[in-house]
C-alpha cells in the first residue's frame, strides 16, 4: 500500500495516535482539499497538478481514510473532524487557507468555516453534505447501517461491489477505469478502514445547516446535475443561504466532477480564487 499509493511528496504527521498521510506541494496562497467518503486525497490528483503552480496545496487522508487508518478512538463526529483539521493546521503553521471539500469534506468545510471564519478566506463546496434535501442513503450507507448486511461488509468486500460504488458516483460510469477500481477498493479494504466506515455511517450527528447563512466567506458551489448521492437540489440550498456564493451545476456530471471532469472544474475553481485579485498576484 505504501509503495503503491504514497510518492516523494508524501509526508506523515503523527498526529493524534495516528501517522496521518499527507502532501503538501507548490507555493503561494494555501488551498486546503478534503476529500470525501470512501475516498482519499488522490481524488485530488488532477487538481493538484494545475493548483499547484500558483498555489500551496495540502490535501490529506482524513482519519478513517486512506493512508490514514482508523482514529483509536473509534468515533468519527464532525467536531473530532473540525479539532482534528485544527491542529493539523496549526501543526503546519497555516493560520488561514482557502478550504475546499467533497461530499463528506464540503460539510467539514462549510462547519470548520461557520467555526473558525477567520482562518478561512474563500470556501469550495463539491457536492457538500450538510442539509440532506431530497437524500436517499447510498447503498454503502444503508448496508453499514444494517445489522446483518455490515457484518458482511466488514469482512468480506467484494471488488465488483466496490466497482458497482465508484459507477454511481459518476455521471458517466464509462469513464470509471480499472486502476479507479482498484484504487477506492484497496483504501476501502486497507486494515481498519471498513471498521471506521461503519461506525461513521451509524454516527449520529447534530444538523447545524442554520450556520451556514451565517457564513461571509466567498463561496463557490460546484455540482454535478446527474449526482446519485447528493442531490442537486442542495446546489439551491447553499446558493440560497451562502450571502457570497457563486454556484457552478455541471451537465451529464455525477457526485465527484474532480475526478470526471477535472479539466473544466479546476479551471472554474482557478477563476474563482482570482477573482477580485490581480493576474500578476
Amino acid at each position: 500500500m505504501l509503495d503503491k499509493y504514497t510518492n516523494k511528496q508524501s509526508r506523515f504527521m503523527d498526529l493524534n495516535q495516528m501517522m496521518v498521510h499527507y502532501r503538501d506541494e507548490g507555493e503561494g496562497e494555501v488551498i486546503l482539499l478534503l476529500h470525501g467518503t470512501f475516498a482519499s486525497l488522490h481524488t485530488f490528483d488532477k487538481w493538484t497538478s494545475s493548483l499547484k503552480n500558483k498555489y500551496r496545496v495540502i490535501r490529506l487522508d482524513l482519519p478513517g481514510f486512506g493512508l490514514t487508518g482508523p482514529s483509536k478512538n473509534g468515533k468519527y463526529t464532525v467536531n473530532l473532524y473540525l479539532r482534528f483539521l485544527t491542529k493539523f493546521l496549526d501543526n503546519l503553521g497555516i493560520d488561514k487557507c482557502h478550504i475546499a471539500g467533497s461530499s463528506l469534506g464540503g460539510w467539514l468545510a462549510w462547519e470548520f468555516t461557520a467555526k473558525y471564519p477567520e482562518r478561512v478566506e474563500k470556501m469550495i463546496l463539491i457536492a457538500a453534505a450538510g442539509y440532506f434535501i431530497d437524500q436517499k442513503l447510498p447503498l454503502p450507507f444503508l448496508m453499514a447501517r444494517s445489522q446483518l448486511l455490515s457484518r458482511f461488509m466488514k469482512h468480506i468486500t467484494p471488488r465488483k461491489l466496490v466497482a458497482k460504488f465508484v459507477r454511481e458516483v459518476f455521471g458517466d460510469p464509462d469513464k470509471v477505469t480499472d486502476e479507479l477500481i482498484d484504487r477506492y477498493y484497496d483504501m476501502l479494504t486497507r486494515r481498519g478502514n471498513r471498521d471506521a466506515f461503519i461506525a461513521l455511517a451509524n454516527t449520529k450527528y447534530e444538523m447545524n445547516a442554520d450556520k451556514i447563512k451565517g457564513i461571509k466567506a466567498p463561496a463557490l458551489i460546484m455540482w454535478g446535475n446527474k449526482d446519485a448521492w447528493i442531490s442537486v437540489k442542495n446546489a439551491a440550498a447553499f446558493e440560497n443561504d451562502l450571502p457570497r456564493s457563486k454556484k457552478v451545476v455541471y451537465e451529464g456530471v455525477g457526485h465527484i466532477p474532480m475526478e470526471e471532469i477535472p479539466g473544466k472544474s479546476v479551471r472554474d475553481l482557478h477563476k474563482f480564487l482570482l477573482n477580485g485579485k490581480s493576474k500578476k498576484t
